[in-house]
């Protein structure tokens, strides 16, 4: 998951770099260098290409790209740290959902650490320099619908190879980022061409160790290490895009980031000392 992270923010950093294009086109390139990889890897590996699950994979697809869209949108009008962060409250929505999806149990105190992550959300919304309260909104948008990514990966469990999982979900996003960006192209220059490419890379990346956890481990368990992400993606965003958070922002960051730290700790440490109820 910690690979994951990385490729992510790395990702993450150009997508703001490359904020003069639109976010169709953003989606379009991250998914197209993304399919020729996993094309060329299930080939060589001489995987099947369309999987067993397939209904599964068809709306993990398209759940996983509205979760890009909106998350790409957002970063138009708010900081990438602060988009970041509120992307990655999706653990909690993720944990709350795996109560009635996967059976998975909340406990008291956990509620306790998902409104000091929330707390810190509403720090976030209220100091982030951009000020704009609609970036906001589509980026915990996105984080729901990642929640509900991180559910049926887990359903997909192991039934289907991750490449696979990655690959159906890189093909219906770059259909949808393509029929997209025709309305709203943006001829590229070859510097940002290259960059444009990179998304890809960084993102199959990503994409591929996220998709391995999940299929090995349960999803409240994997899901709130993505909280990395959110250092190395504000680490970028200062000392790389020049963004300044103040000491709210930063405030709002550490609640989010220790709720979920927290809530890991709590978890782990609960079925150690109940391994039959876990």
């Amino acid at each position: 998951m910690l690979l994951s992270t990385l490729s992510f923010a790395f990702m993450n950093a150009l997508v703001k770099y490359l904020i003069d294009y639109s976010t169709f086109q953003l989606v379009f390139f991250r998914s197209l260098g993304s399919l020729g990889i996993t094309f060329a890897v299930l080939k060589t590996q001489k995987i099947p290409v369309w999987g067993n699950q397939k209904k599964l994979l068809v709306l993990r697809g398209l759940v996983g790209v509205t979760s890009m869209i909106l998350f790409f949108w957002g970063i138009h009008y708010i900081s990438i740290g602060g988009a970041v962060t509120l992307r990655y409250v999706s653990p909690i929505f993720a944990g709350i959902l795996a109560v009635f999806f996967l059976s998975e149990v909340i406990k008291p105190i956990q509620w306790l650490f998902f409104l000091m992550a929330f707390a810190g959300v509403f720090l976030i919304k209220s100091y982030d320099p951009s000020g704009s309260s609609f970036g906001v909104f589509l980026v915990l948008l996105a984080a729901f619908f990642s929640a509900v990514v991180y559910i049926l990966i887990s359903k997909i469990g192991k039934g289907d190879h991750p490449v696979v999982v990655v690959h159906y979900f890189m093909l219906i996003a770059t259909l949808v980022g393509g029929v997209g960006s025709f309305f709203s192209w943006k001829t590229p220059n070859h510097e940002d061409l290259l960059l444009l490419s990179s998304l890809g890379l960084f993102g199959f990346f990503g994409q591929l160790f996220m998709t391995k956890a999940f299929q090995n481990a349960e999803a409240h368990m994997v899901a709130p290490f993505k909280y990395v992400e959110v250092l190395f993606t504000l680490v970028f965003g200062v000392f790389v895009l020049r963004e300044t958070y103040d000491f709210y922002h930063l405030l709002g960051t550490f609640f989010v980031i220790f709720g979920l730290v927290l809530n890991v700790w709590y978890k782990t440490k609960y079925k150690k000392s109940h391994p039959k109820a876990a």
